[in-house]
């Protein structure tokens, strides 16, 4: 899955009083977008020289919250910060996550750097003003966080949880492809878990939503970070219960069917819990 980067490591841990070198990869976002390289191969940031030269940015630290960057994480060796801006620098372009997905630029732990690195850009762009009273935030200096410069409130990043569904059914599997979504391979039944809600009731809620079919049996199988959406998403298998005949909630799916374990058709890559979870099941290897 596209987490799995070692011997590469994240180290997520946030330390404030970082501050960037001159060959420091930098993501620059504009919204859900941000540089890379431009005609090459692989997934290459600018610096943080090129950057800080381009948009004529400091180079001074007096506190985080005044800073024009923002330190992201370390992986290996290698500490990377963030900058939003628009402006193109010579030799790089903007991409976004689903570009770079169709592009199939590597490798895949820079993939999944970026992944990350667009979680936490999404959540410092959602969160530059207080829910609460409407005053500017600001990057607290000690914890990922931001801070309301009048009323004081805290918010953290934001971690949403989420079920993806293998339904068995002896030997065949239920597949899904999702309505008004650019994706044409096959999916399994997924969805958010709701207030008040345990992850095995959301299995239960979502495919009888999806399908109309009834679960038993549900087991946990594996979870997977997904920050295109703030997902932690939790894999589970569970077998249908009583009749399999399927009542398709077109507003939420296109298409649902039972396949057996030949007729599965994988994802063209292995970066989903999705696919892995279909895998297993086309292999007999649960």
């Amino acid at each position: 899955m596209i987490q799995d980067i070692y011997p590469h490591h994240l180290i997520n841990h946030y330390n404030p009083s970082k501050r960037p070198r001159n060959d420091s990869p930098v993501f620059v976002f504009h919204e859900d977008h941000f540089l890379i390289q431009k005609d090459f191969h692989h997934l290459i940031l600018p610096t943080w020289q090129e950057v800080r030269e381009a948009l004529g940015l400091k180079n001074t630290f007096f506190d985080c919250a005044t800073a024009d960057f923002t330190y992201l994480f370390t992986v290996d060796e290698d500490d990377y910060f963030l900058v939003f801006g628009e402006k193109i620098l010579p030799g790089y372009r903007f991409t976004s996550w689903r570009e770079l997905r169709k592009e199939a630029l590597g490798p895949q732990y820079m993939i999944f750097t970026a992944i990350t690195a667009y979680q936490l850009a999404n959540w410092y762009q959602n969160n530059r003003f207080c829910g609460r009273c409407g005053k500017p935030m600001k990057r607290d200096n000690v914890e990922r966080a931001v801070r309301c410069t009048a009323c004081g409130k805290i918010v953290y990043p934001r971690i949403v949880p989420a079920v993806i569904v293998g339904v068995t059914n002896g030997d065949q599997l239920l597949v899904t492809k999702y309505a008004n979504r650019p994706i044409s391979y096959y999916a399994l039944v997924a969805g958010f878990t709701e207030i008040g809600e345990t992850l095995e009731e959301t299995v239960q809620r979502e495919v009888m939503e999806e399908t109309g079919l009834h679960v038993k049996n549900i087991r946990y199988y594996k979870s997977q970070p997904w920050g295109m959406v703030d997902d932690l998403l939790a894999g589970f298998y569970c077998d249908v219960d009583g009749e399999p005949a399927i009542h398709l909630d077109p507003s939420e799916l296109k298409l649902a069917k039972w396949v057996t374990r030949e007729e599965i058709e994988l994802q063209p890559d292995d970066y989903s819990l999705t696919n892995e979870m279909m895998k297993r099941f086309k292999e007999n290897s649960l």
